[in-house]
């Protein structure tokens, strides 16, 4: 009877965790197939569940965004919808000055074709808006030569104060001090330098009339603001020249690589992405120069370096705010164009530059 009883402890055992039972015929598993009618070929996972978003990145950025919106979205939507208003003027029918009144695309047509109310053209010499072209071309002007000597200034410096000498962090903290002076202090240097008595005229031993002369005021403004924004140029190409692994110089000088060779097909191409960035920003920062033109020669309209930013200024002196806020929108339309040349076309986007090398180095 022993016996009998422990040998059915075991066969129940044996069913329980599926042990072949020879002495019974089968196996425990091979009895269940049948009853399941499925293999484990037909059994399938559970759907997943839904995952929850999670709103917790929306409200820490939430603070910020409200911020920016409010420092700049509303500026902008202020400036676009006064452009459209009429300037304070005399009412015909009252003869009382009025303020308001929907004005259309005059302001625009003002600044772009010179209507002064009779027409393409009509606005005499000595008004703002006869002044505009002229303002444009010396901002671009201002732009591309400015930007261009800084590149290559700024380039120059970057590869120095990324070599490794004794005294290099002396230097790094001596080339930016320009850049920590404040625009408006810069400008009053420069402005007793080049004036007609100044340091620049006695050094050269000539009367030059850097302040009033139209050619030499212009380089007088490229002078003192290539020495106050290069350090600018070279901290943020400096810091894409140290991103430059050394192993790839080394590997192009084992290969037999000039110095030419190693600056144009290593230097050049890894750094674009940094140097593209300077550009862009020195860019949009020329494009609205106002203090060192201003300081140097002046704020009014009819002097030789008036940038577009000076106008808009003027303009508002004469209490004109809704015509100075149709061409803050054209300055701001300029701005935003040349930007998106930069970054769609130019490689200015820096994130988009840096995936594709990514991408190349692993093909």
């Amino acid at each position: 009877m022993a016996d009998s009883a422990e040998l059915r402890r075991a066969d129940e055992a044996r069913a329980v965790v599926g042990v072949d039972d020879s002495d019974h015929g089968g196996r425990a598993s091979e009895r269940e197939a049948p009853e399941s009618g499925r293999t484990g070929h037909d059994d399938e996972l559970p759907a997943p569940a839904p995952r929850k978003r999670d709103f917790r990145p929306i409200w820490l950025i939430a603070p910020t965004m409200a911020i920016l919106a409010v420092v700049i979205v509303y500026p902008v939507i202020r400036a676009v919808i006064l452009s459209f208003q009429e300037n304070k003027h005399v009412d015909p029918v009252t003869g009382r000055f009025v303020q308001g009144g929907f004005a259309g695309f005059k302001h625009y047509l003002q600044w772009l074709v010179q209507d002064c109310g009779a027409g393409a053209g009509s606005c005499p010499p000595g008004t703002l808006a006869h002044d505009f072209w002229p303002a444009l071309g010396v901002t671009l002007f201002f732009a591309v030569v400015t930007v261009t000597i800084e590149v290559i200034l700024g380039l120059w410096m970057a590869t120095i104060m990324g070599k490794t000498f004794w005294g290099r962090s002396l230097l790094r903290a001596s080339v930016l001090i320009p850049w920590a002076i404040p625009t408006a202090v810069t400008a009053k240097l420069w402005f007793f330098i080049f004036a007609e008595n100044g340091i620049a005229n006695k050094l050269l031993g000539t009367s030059i009339a850097w302040t009033t002369d139209p050619w030499a005021s212009r380089f007088a403004v490229i002078i003192a603001d290539v020495w106050k924004t290069t350090p600018f140029m070279a901290l943020l190409i400096l810091a894409g020249l140290q991103m430059i692994p050394q192993d790839v110089y080394e590997a192009a000088k084992v290969d037999g690589a000039t110095a030419w060779q190693r600056f144009t097909k290593i230097t050049l191409p890894l750094v674009k992405p940094a140097l593209m960035v300077a550009v862009l920003f020195r860019t949009l920062d020329v494009l609205r120069m106002y203090d060192l033109p201003a300081i140097l020669s002046g704020t009014s309209g009819a002097t030789p370096n008036a940038t577009l930013s000076i106008l808009v200024m003027a303009d508002i002196r004469q209490g004109h705010f809704q015509s100075a806020s149709a061409l803050s929108t054209l300055v701001f339309l300029l701005i935003f164009a040349v930007a998106f040349v930069m970054v769609k076309f130019l490689g200015a986007n820096a994130v988009r530059t840096q995936d594709e090398q990514r991408k190349g180095a692993k093909h």
